[in-house]
């Protein structure tokens, strides 16, 4: 899917090797407008919302950001965890930040990650401004236990990362390329990602049972694909049942990028949830998204 782009100005000016440029692609009307924040998957960028931005409600503000790990990737990114660039892309958003924030696949553990360091006070990844009040995490990599990972799990995503890839591949171009065409991008795109940023995303996946989850005390919708054979189903509802206040969609039919392949329905479940983040806001603005316990 080769989409125009959509920015509109930017809260940091540049790309190329910059880390994290943050955009904001729609204005909203009203004096105290909900704020969006979108985060892509590894080797993505935030063309891939293309498909959902025309259907979210418009008296949202939406931003987009594309993070260090998008397309050919910024050279030396993997050698800081997920969660300390997830944490400059809310830092560069104006006020106080994200209301809600949606995030898919890699991007989807970065936020877990960073959520859980912030709601323990970690001063230097707590953002500027308050938490979101809520989440959309689409496609999450998570396990429960640290027993439920085997050799097995490490030599399917090690040997089929390739595959994996070629998905988002064929997603991107509309199926419009040959099996072996999108195999030879796949491969591109896999050695530009590189021995290290698969250990690094493997190693956000091995990390996802220390989470803290009972603690992220804000509502949360998670969404997989019946077909996705990289976040599979089965984490997507394990997830939703380690966190306190989850809704777990599960899309029928669609694989790893439900929000080009359903995004209307995307877009629905997304819309659901600022008007939930919405109301509690109206009912009170005061209240804090997350529990700070010692």
């Amino acid at each position: 899917m080769n989409l125009p782009a959509v920015q509109e100005d930017s809260g940091l000016a540049g790309g190329g090797d910059t880390p994290v440029v943050v955009a904001r692609v729609r204005r909203a009307q009203g004096p105290r407008p909900l704020r969006l924040l979108l985060l892509h998957g590894l080797a993505s960028s935030s063309q891939v919302w293309q498909p959902v931005l025309p259907l979210l409600a418009p008296e949202y503000e939406v931003w987009t950001a594309d993070l260090p790990w998008r397309g050919a990737g910024v050279p030396g990114w993997p050698q800081r965890p997920p969660d300390t660039w997830i944490d400059q892309a809310v830092r560069q958003l104006p006020g106080n930040g994200a209301d809600v924030i949606v995030a898919h696949s890699f991007a989807a553990n970065g936020t877990l990650a960073w959520l859980d360091r912030c709601g323990w006070g970690v001063t230097s990844y707590r953002p500027h401004g308050h938490m979101p009040r809520g989440v959309v995490l689409a496609a999450p990599f998570y396990r429960a236990a640290a027993e439920h990972f085997d050799w097995d799990t490490i030599s399917y995503y090690l040997n089929h990362f390739d595959r994996i890839l070629q998905h988002g591949v064929r997603v991107r171009s509309g199926s419009r390329l040959s099996d072996e065409i999108e195999h030879d991008m796949a491969l591109k795109v896999r050695d530009r990602i590189g021995c290290h940023g698969w250990m690094r995303f493997f190693d956000s996946y091995l990390a996802t049972p220390a989470l803290r989850t009972e603690r992220m005390r804000l509502p949360f919708v998670v969404i997989g694909g019946s077909e996705d054979f990289a976040a599979f189903p089965r984490d997507a509802h394990a997830l939703g049942e380690a966190l306190p206040e989850a809704d777990v969609h599960i899309l029928a039919g669609a694989g790893h990028f439900t929000m080009a392949e359903r995004p209307r329905t995307f877009a629905d479940l997304t819309n659901s949830l600022i008007r939930t983040v919405s109301a509690r806001n109206e009912a009170d603005d005061h209240n804090p998204a997350m529990e700070y316990k010692a």
